[in-house]
């Protein structure tokens, strides 16, 4: 083991991403670090080199320090500590045991319409807690969201957390994002995004309906041949709708999509319709639970105060950015478990 700051110790490689190095590490035995006991085993994310010598994402860590470390949800990965020594940045996380779900879909497959209602509603939970919070996330996508494992009842059922939050808002500084670049992932990008345009917390909502199109279908709604292909289509292109795909689910999945973002849900309203959805669909569902469903539009309410986005940078529109410069993911979250993720994940451009 090697040390990291003063009060860690890093054991193992987890993985790598566009803005750090994740590592299985442990609380060292000599020191109290608060939430934490002494050789806890914890993870701890790295950043590279070049984000730590930028006096811009230095002083922003420290800046967000007391908004991380008081985000606490069921469905959010716990940051527990962040470490600024010499010309080291580290986030502490909780250790999560459990792979991601952009693995956990290459390895099994699409989830049913049910299931994916469901896991889709507990991440809906977490982005309404953290917009509540004033922390929009900027990069969702199925490998920020790791899945633990709980037993209820005596069944074992997955557990999602939404892991990287801050890590966007680290790392779009004007020293780090150049004026040809932005912060996310561009098959989960919202419209505005691509465009430069100023972004709120409904640029979530966007990449949740991507998301909860990936997961009951097993692909994105907006392909391409290359990563400005894919920016285009989420600009010009409107989503169509599978054949095998309920009624009720589809109208939450289009009004995520809009290219309004006044047009989109608040979280709240996501994690409620969800539900809603996932209760009437089922073959078991009862008559005024179906109903409740197809009426389920009247549920997506608009968020009337969108959580702002600080600007820090000023993209091009996507016409005028070269194939090679936009940008791929933006960083993995802290994982227990597996290899990690494929090239396509972890493309560095940050």
């Amino acid at each position: 083991m090697r040390p990291v700051g003063s009060k860690y110790l890093l054991d193992e490689t987890l993985g790598r991403g566009a803005t750090g190095t994740v590592w299985r590490g442990v609380v060292r035995e000599d020191v109290q670090v608060p939430g934490c006991v002494p050789g806890q085993r914890v993870a701890i994310k790295v950043l590279r080199e070049e984000l730590a010598a930028d006096p811009d994402v230095v002083m922003r860590f420290l800046r967000e320090r007391s908004l991380l470390l008081r985000l606490t949800h069921p469905n959010i990965v716990r940051v527990r500590d962040l470490v600024v020594e010499g010309e080291l940045l580290a986030l502490v996380m909780d250790l999560v045991e459990g792979p991601d779900l952009s693995r956990y879909l290459r390895a099994n497959g699409p989830f049913s319409p049910i299931a994916g209602s469901l896991l889709m509603a507990q991440v809906a939970d977490a982005l309404a807690a953290s917009h509540a919070d004033g922390i929009v996330h900027r990069d969702l996508k199925p490998a920020n969201v790791l899945l633990a494992s709980t037993v209820v009842d005596g069944a074992e059922r997955m557990h999602p957390l939404l892991t990287d939050f801050g890590i966007a808002r680290l790392a779009d500084s004007p020293g780090v994002t150049r004026t040809h670049e932005f912060v996310g992932t561009p098959a989960y990008v919202a419209p505005e995004s691509a465009e430069g345009r100023p972004q709120t917390s409904a640029v979530d909502v966007y990449g949740a309906g991507i998301m909860l199109y990936e997961l009951v279908t097993g692909r994105q709604p907006f392909q391409g041949d290359s990563a400005l292909a894919v920016l285009q289509a989420h600009l010009a292109q409107e989503p169509q709708r599978p054949s095998t795909m309920p009624e009720p689910l589809w109208t939450v999945i289009e009004r995520c999509l809009r290219k309004d973002p006044a047009q989109r849900p608040g979280a709240t309203s996501l994690a409620h319709a969800l539900r809603v959805v996932a209760a009437g669909v089922g073959v078991h569902a009862s008559p005024a639970a179906v109903d409740e469903a197809l009426a389920v539009g009247a549920l997506l309410l608009p968020d009337p105060q969108p959580t702002a986005v600080p600007s820090t940078a000023s993209p091009l529109p996507p016409a005028a950015v070269p194939p090679a410069a936009v940008p791929g993911a933006m960083a993995m979250g802290a994982v227990g478990t597996g290899a990690a993720p494929g090239a396509d994940d972890r493309t560095q451009v940050l």
